[in-house]
């Protein structure tokens, strides 16, 4: 609702801020979802403690039939993670939601109004992916300490945005050189020179 401006006529994908999402098919799926022309696309993700987040009990074919915010019962263990792609329409759906208990909008009340009119589907990210919410100061450390083992372990640096763009074409060589001048001497400059030699 607040986005309806700078949404405009297009469509839009959302991102909460304390989700952290890694795995090497998440470009992919990223990707396909980006060409999303009408409905709406969610990920999910297997999880051990479904009754912490929204769940969707899907059928073999990965189609949504049940989506329940913090499940008390066991529907599903796979959770509906903090990243939504949305056609233009959910400006509309969005005004129609009411305040939930909590007195909030809840992006699951939203996800229904799709799933009621068929133009809800899903993506599993799999095994080799990962899905964390930093949202404590426990997952926080939790997500950290994931990222530097990664890091550390593989001599990569996850979510390198000079990388990204690089490896995409959206930027040339030179334009890391500036980069790398900005950042002055640490870490990180050394990283963006190993990627350019």
């Amino acid at each position: 609702i607040l986005g309806e401006k700078f949404i405009g006529k297009d469509n839009v994908a959302l991102i909460l801020g304390d989700n952290f999402f890694y795995g090497q098919s998440l470009s992919h799926i990223m990707s396909k979802f980006s060409r999303l022309r009408k409905g709406a696309k969610i990920l999910l993700h297997k999880v051990s403690n479904p009754s912490n987040f929204g769940v969707a009990k899907i059928n073999n074919k990965n189609q949504i039939l049940l989506i329940e915010e913090k499940p008390k019962k066991f529907i599903s263990n796979y959770a509906i993670t903090g990243i939504y792609f949305f056609d233009n329409e959910v400006i509309k759906f969005s005004k129609k939601l009411k305040p939930s208990l909590r007195k909030e909008l809840e992006i699951v009340d939203l996800l229904k109004l799709y799933l009621k009119r068929k133009k809800l589907s899903a993506e599993i990210l799999g095994r080799g992916g990962a899905w964390l919410d930093t949202g404590s100061i426990e997952n926080y450390y939790k997500t950290t300490n994931f990222v530097y083992n990664i890091q550390s372990q593989q001599g990569f640096k996850i979510a390198c945005l000079e990388e990204v763009a690089l490896f995409n074409k959206w930027i040339e060589k030179n334009q890391i050189k500036n980069s790398i001048k900005f950042y002055g001497n640490c870490e990180y400059s050394k990283y963006l020179k190993n990627i350019i030699k």
